[in-house]
């Protein structure tokens, strides 16, 4: 078995009640996206350390974030898809970046190094729209001609919760193929073509560890 992963690295954007920007209290909580935990917990460390305020952060992913946040149960959220201003408003939400990173691919397949395989956009999204089953697929083979691919199915691995990851990802195969545009479009929690859902970052690596031709 092989496996594709669309690794949940985003631009995470850190949401704050105005009420909380002034009123800090002894300890704060937050949830969101996955992707940027352990920076958040590498900065919350230092940050009690420094002030003696502890700061807990709940790796939910980025829709439960945005739904904690609007319920008031949270201080902040994190999500890697912006809300519109006008919701913000709304809302007496105040978002801003804290960090950035880019969504990748990542593979599982004996014998082929980090950065040895080479694939477009839109032989992505052949992959994840279930229509390039297998690695030695000519589409694969024609862009890796020195590599020995291997004539096993492909298994794809998404995120099963609501992701502001999944909704970079998918914006980007829609840019790169007109029947992901189409079929699938982009958003939070997509209806995947294929493929197995995992549980925030946590989940979908997990899986593809396990995983492996």
């Amino acid at each position: 078995m092989c496996a594709v992963l669309a690794a949940l690295l985003g631009l995470a954007a850190l949401r704050l009640p105005c009420a909380a920007a002034a009123d800090l209290r002894a300890d704060l909580r937050g949830a969101g996206a996955t992707f940027p935990a352990p920076v958040y917990a590498a900065w919350a460390a230092a940050y009690l350390r420094e002030n003696g305020v502890s700061v807990a952060y709940d790796a939910i992913g980025s829709g439960a974030g945005i739904e904690r946040i609007e319920r008031g149960e949270v201080d902040f959220g994190a999500t890697d898809a912006p809300l519109p201003a006008d919701e913000l408003t709304r809302r007496g939400l105040v978002q801003f970046p804290v960090i950035v990173g880019g969504v990748v691919p990542v593979i599982n397949i004996s014998g082929i190094k980090p950065g040895q395989l080479k694939l477009t956009g839109g032989t992505i999204a052949g992959i994840y729209l279930g229509t390039i089953r297998k690695w030695n697929d000519p589409r694969i083979a024609a862009l890796n001609p020195d590599l020995a691919l291997p004539d096993a199915n492909i298994t794809v691995v998404h995120r099963s919760d609501a992701s502001g990851s999944s909704l970079l990802w998918t914006d980007y195969l829609a840019r790169s193929s007109a029947q992901w545009r189409t079929q699938v479009g982009s958003a939070l929690r997509p209806r995947w073509p294929a493929g197995v859902g995992g549980d925030g970052n946590e989940g979908v690596a997990a899986y593809v560890q396990r995983t492996r031709f």
